[in-house]
């Protein structure tokens, strides 16, 4: 039993498991959005199988990253106590893992309509896609920002089986915010990037600059929580949750300085997943006030 309890314990931590409230809580709002579409109803078992996806495409992301970096992870001070430079999990295992998980998110797919399953093949391409790109370009940062953004339109559309413009507006939002944020998370790697010749901004733009354009991104996502405000005419409880999302947004650029990465684990994991949460809880009531 102890046995079966460190390997379950290993795997939620080769795939950071705690960092599903970045991208979970906008699928959630995604859902609501939808839900409270008219002619759409509430399903509990729609639902499930959304969380069913989230899960399985990020173990499926998440353990496709490790695998691919372990050579870059057994070298970096950082990361070589990870779980596979480490020994905890082999290579073969973290593999036979992101098989399954891929297949299991394509099956689920399959169970929510047609347009899901049609389009599960290109949300892994990019989901798993962002692990290579690092190696070829700086703008790594965006393509993990538009893994993540699928979230929110992937859960309206689970629903209502169509785009719209707001649902896709959330996703902006995601993408923007988790490019900002990535890049604040790479600076803690930018010697070793130019070493091992991996492209990140930090490591191309310098950490002043990196600072710079990841303010500039973060704008951006305040400026996108403005406009899917307005577009969805929402209320005063989302714009309670705009403020605290945008300040902590904000708040993360404050505690982080060029000269000074001593908090860059605080402003990465806790400030965005506070940010994520809160400002879902705020959205998700605000559309259920609205549609009382």
């Amino acid at each position: 039993m102890n046995q079966i309890f460190r390997s379950v314990k290993n795997y939620f931590s080769l795939v950071r498991f705690s960092h599903t409230v970045f991208a979970m809580p906008f699928a959630l709002i995604g859902f609501t959005l939808a839900v409270s579409e008219e002619n759409q109803d509430f399903s509990l078992r729609l639902l499930f199988l959304i969380i069913l996806c989230m899960i399985f495409a990020r173990n499926a992301a998440m353990g496709f990253n490790r695998i691919s970096d372990r050579r870059y992870d057994k070298l970096n001070q950082r990361t070589k106590d990870r779980e596979i430079p480490s020994g905890l999990v082999s290579t073969k295992a973290a593999s036979i893992f992101v098989i399954v998980n891929s297949v299991l998110f394509i099956i689920t797919t399959g169970f929510i309509n047609k347009l899901t399953l049609l389009l599960s093949p290109v949300a892994l391409f990019i989901i798993l896609g962002y692990s290579l790109s690092k190696r070829y370009t700086s703008l790594s940062h965006f393509i993990l920002g538009l893994g993540l953004s699928l979230a929110p339109v992937g859960a309206y559309i689970s629903v209502t089986g169509v785009f719209e413009l707001l649902p896709v507006i959330y996703s902006l939002i995601v993408m923007t915010w988790v490019s900002g944020f990535d890049i604040i998370y790479s600076l803690q790697d930018d010697d070793f990037d130019r070493s091992n010749q991996l492209y990140s901004i930090p490591a191309v733009a310098g950490r002043r600059r990196a600072i710079f354009i990841s303010l500039a991104v973060h704008i951006l996502t305040i400026i996108l929580v403005i406009t899917a405000g307005y577009l969805g005419e929402e209320g005063f409880v989302y714009w309670i949750g705009a403020v605290i999302f945008s300040v902590l947004l904000i708040y993360q650029h404050l505690i982080v300085k060029h000269g000074d990465l001593s908090r860059v684990t605080i402003a990465f994991g806790t400030t965005n997943g506070v940010a994520s949460i809160l400002f879902a809880l705020f959205v998700i009531l605000n559309l259920i006030l609205k549609h009382q």
